[in-house]
């Protein structure tokens, strides 16, 4: 029977080491300590062997299947995934000259700088996974189309169609950052357009019901969880940032006396400013006590220098028994969009400077993170106020 998510969280250590069994030869170990390590258990030479492949929360169940599947299927084309691994550590994963793998961590280096840590984690985890094991070693110079779709297609035949776009995306970025630099002559990846199968976009859910958006506000203030889980969700709506914004958000980057939130926007990577409203302000100086004097508003359960985990929101979410289909933690951004402009008329250029999307003027240049200030700080109050209304008599 394969793990959850749930089951993962809830283990709870042992006076002795033990193991939760998902599928394929994968499982979760739980230390004394308390620790969750992932790992593989394979057959490779008519022996049994081992493989590390990291431990939990830092990844996730969805990560350590996909290392799973990528070691499975280097042992499908004659290759112990352990071996591998052993010669990067060997070679200190520094391979140098005109190799993939070098140039592609020479790319992922200097990127890396204006990446967020869990973005730059996520491109290079695919890398290491999906890519390295068998272009990695190969002079970026002589890989050849059909090589680099080969790869690809492994990936596909796992069902992971959007990661194998994910990652053509990223050797073009690679192969692009070789041509500048002189390692070879060509991007091969514009070879590439239209070869693997499209992927079918979907929308995160959201609920942008007026009614529907009250009756979750009540739910949401009868969450019987944790106080700082409870405050995310209270807060969530608020603000209607990204997820991973809300549940990294740091004391320091919150100003009450001014009613301001100033952080770096993880998509753009630009300072963004979110006016805090009065309602707001009660739910953070509520929390405050618990948590003010640690650096994150919502640490982890674990560890309070580590922010609260993905999972934490959506894990709320489905104990109020609201489904996936429902709402997701992105779906206060589309509930947020849709009805202030449907709803309340606000301009819509106004609310795209509050979601952190790039807005440029008539001339074409961006906007700066203050414009429309004072227009964007009116708009989050009487969006709070709207929202109180909704959840205190329904009033729409």
């Amino acid at each position: 029977m394969a793990l959850s998510s749930t089951q993962i969280q809830k283990a709870q250590p042992n006076a002795k080491s033990y193991r939760l069994y998902d599928e394929r030869g994968l499982y979760l170990e739980i230390s004394p300590a308390g620790g969750k390590h992932w790992r593989l258990k394979y057959r490779f030479g008519g022996k049994e062997k081992r493989l590390a492949l990291g431990s939990y929360p830092d990844v996730g169940l969805k990560a350590a299947r996909e290392a799973r599947d990528s070691a499975r299927a280097m042992l499908a084309n004659g290759q112990d995934p352990g071996q591998h691994k052993r010669n990067l550590k060997a070679q200190k994963i520094l391979i140098a000259g005109d190799s993939f793998e070098g140039i592609a961590r020479e790319w992922h280096q200097g990127r890396s700088r204006v990446w967020s840590e869990s973005h730059a984690s996520n491109i290079m985890g695919r890398l290491e996974r999906d890519v390295f094991p068998w272009l990695g070693n190969r002079p970026i110079s002589e890989i050849k189309v059909p090589e680099l779709l080969k790869a690809l297609r492994r990936i596909e035949n796992r069902g992971a169609h959007e990661t194998a776009h994910r990652v053509l995306g990223n050797c073009g970025e690679i192969f692009r950052y070789a041509v500048q630099s002189g390692k070879t002559e060509r991007n091969i990846v514009s070879d590439l357009k239209g070869a693997l199968q499209p992927v079918q976009k979907t929308h995160l859910a959201a609920i942008t019901d007026p009614k529907r958006v009250g009756e979750l506000l009540k739910m949401i203030d009868g969450y019987q969880g944790t106080l700082p889980v409870k405050c995310a969700l209270r807060l969530a709506p608020l603000v209607f940032v990204r997820p991973g914004e809300l549940r990294a958000a740091e004391w320091n980057s919150i100003d009450l006396k001014k009613a301001e939130w100033r952080f770096m926007a993880s998509k753009t990577r630009t300072q963004h400013v979110v006016p805090l409203a009065t309602q707001a302000i009660e739910i953070l100086k509520e929390l405050q006590p618990l948590t003010g004097n640690g650096r994150y508003l919502f640490p982890g359960q674990r560890s309070a220098h580590r922010p609260m985990s993905n999972n934490a929101v959506l894990s709320a979410f489905r104990r109020m028994e609201i489904g996936k289909d429902e709402m997701s933690g992105h779906g206060f951004r589309a509930m947020a969009r849709t009805i202030l402009d449907e709803e309340l008329g606000f301009r819509p250029d106004i609310i795209e400077h509050q979601l952190a999307h790039r807005v440029k003027d008539p001339l074409g240049r961006a906007y700066n993170r203050t414009s429309h200030l004072d227009e964007r700080r009116a708009m989050m109050q009487a969006w709070a106020d709207y929202l109180e209304g909704l959840k205190t008599n329904g009033n729409v």
